[in-house]
């Protein structure tokens, strides 16, 4: 049995103060859960703040971003030694708007997954098509070119702890989400890639999480499918009852 995983991606949102808020609203709203692994994801600035927030809790910390290299003359990155000492155990990587307005490839996003699990940091790696490719007819080829491309030169046996987010670009922030057909039609294609790539046994083993405008009203449905193992959340986790009720999605 795969655990589900539901994780909260705050974007760029919330000072010190409000994300102290936040997630010490979520905490009290999720005491008692243990039937999935929660994540979520601050940015740089308030991750030790988080940390601190968390303790006592099965709560997880996410960073947003990773660069690949731990050191040097790299202004405005963060490496994966500097997110575990601010208390990270994930960080997302490849997340559509990464590639979108920073220029992310599946090359950069590939040196980030062997600098992260070298790292000792477990990667949410994201993968997706736009509305024009799913339009085209060419989701599976972009997932299956994102995934091989992020996963490159890595073994089965690193990849294993790997967590990857099927997010269509263009259900994100757009209210529009995958029906469950589509989104069960994707996952299964991604677990059959992985398949291919690295023997059953891992692609079995591996959660993969669906991510866009995801809402307590459709979570039960998406997550009810069989390859579906929880999800990335992007708005509604930046409000601590609704991400809470995702987070109890079978209750």
């Amino acid at each position: 049995m795969r655990k589900p995983v539901i994780a909260g991606n705050w974007k760029l949102f919330k000072t010190k103060d409000e994300a102290l808020a936040l997630i010490t609203e979520l905490a009290s709203k999720v005491k008692g859960v243990t039937q999935v692994e929660i994540i979520v994801a601050p940015v740089f600035t308030v991750l030790p703040t988080v940390k601190t927030a968390l303790s006592g809790t099965d709560i997880a910390l996410s960073a947003q971003d990773v660069f690949w290299e731990e050191e040097g003359a790299f202004t405005g990155e963060v490496s994966p030694r500097m997110l575990l000492d601010a208390g990270c155990s994930h960080t997302i990587i490849g997340h559509s708007e990464r590639r979108q307005y920073f220029s992310e490839t599946d090359e950069t996003v590939n040196k980030k997954m062997k600098a992260s699990l070298k790292g000792g940091l477990i990667p949410i790696m994201c993968i997706g098509e736009t509305l024009d490719e799913r339009e085209g007819g060419k989701t599976f080829e972009v997932l299956e070119r994102q995934i091989r491309g992020g996963l490159a030169d890595l073994p089965a046996e690193v990849v294993k702890p790997v967590i990857v987010a099927y997010e269509p670009v263009w259900a994100i922030g757009t209210g529009k989400v995958a029906t469950e057909g589509q989104a069960q039609e994707a996952h299964a294609f991604i677990r059959g890639v992985l398949a291919d790539i690295f023997g059953r046994g891992t692609a079995d083993a591996t959660r993969i999480l669906y991510g866009g405008s995801v809402k307590p009203d459709n979570a039960k449905g998406l997550m009810a499918c069989a390859d579906i193992d929880g999800a990335l959340v992007g708005g509604a986790s930046l409000k601590g009852d609704t991400f809470a009720s995702i987070v109890r999605y079978n209750e």
